[in-house]
């Protein structure tokens, strides 16, 4: 690690001996523009697999971009629950700070970025919620560490010491594993109905592709276009 004379970290010299797509990680497979679906879901799902099979840690964390009242962005890492043609889906509880901000402004952007392929996906529409029902089963597909934490509650909430924290956690993991089936009220899956999905494969001369399918006029078709990188 880089350290000033102080014994600090020196960051600006710790970022320049990074390097982008080492290639002892990385492999930047060839995109053909041309051969891009019509339908931008099926291309995640393609590009979606291409990185499971190529060892991509959690392919389905996402980065999520909010906004809040007063339309100043906020941004956080989640995780994919789907993607079909409804949307592309995550949950969280409607009390947190996410949840409080789709309400106010039921949009978002989601980012998925793939180092190992230097592939990115950029989502972007309106958000809608599942009905009760089905973000109950959501959640109770899931796991039993997944339904402890929904218990816990309180997400987003200031927090007076991590005594209270663990307390709550030791009573919602019991509760969990009495009542599998225990109901989260404020749990709530969120889809967002794309209005525009870009691709970017990276290249190694810099020469990116990036592939932008938008809705067209109605919002029934696709518009699928070429951009700059």
């Amino acid at each position: 690690m880089t350290t000033d004379p102080t014994g600090a970290t020196d960051l600006a010299a710790l970022l320049r001996s990074l390097r982008v797509w080492d290639p002892e990680i990385t492999e930047l497979p060839p995109f053909d523009p041309a051969t891009a679906p019509a339908d931008p879901l099926a291309l995640f799902t393609a590009w979606f697999a291409d990185a499971v099979t190529a060892g991509q840690p959690e392919p389905h964390t996402l980065s999520l971009a909010t906004s809040d009242a007063s339309g100043l962005p906020d941004v956080r890492t989640v995780m994919l629950h789907g993607a079909d043609r409804e949307g592309w889906s995550f949950a969280t509880h409607a009390t947190s700070a996410k949840g409080r901000q789709l309400t106010d402004r039921p949009y978002a952007a989601l980012g998925f970025y793939w180092p190992v392929l230097g592939r990115q996906v950029r989502v972007r529409g309106p958000v809608t919620s599942a009905p009760a029902a089905e973000s109950a089963a959501d959640l109770h597909a899931r796991s039993t560490g997944a339904l402890a934490a929904a218990l816990t509650g309180h997400q987003s909430e200031v927090l007076t010491s991590y005594d209270d924290l663990e307390r709550a956690s030791r009573a919602a993991w019991e509760r969990a594993r009495r009542e599998p089936d225990a109901p989260v009220p404020t749990w709530t899956l969120y889809r967002v109905r794309a209005d525009a999905v870009e691709f970017f494969q990276g290249d190694g001369e810099r020469r990116h592709v990036r592939v932008r399918y938008r809705r067209g006029e109605g919002g029934a078709d696709w518009v699928r276009e070429l951009l700059w990188p």
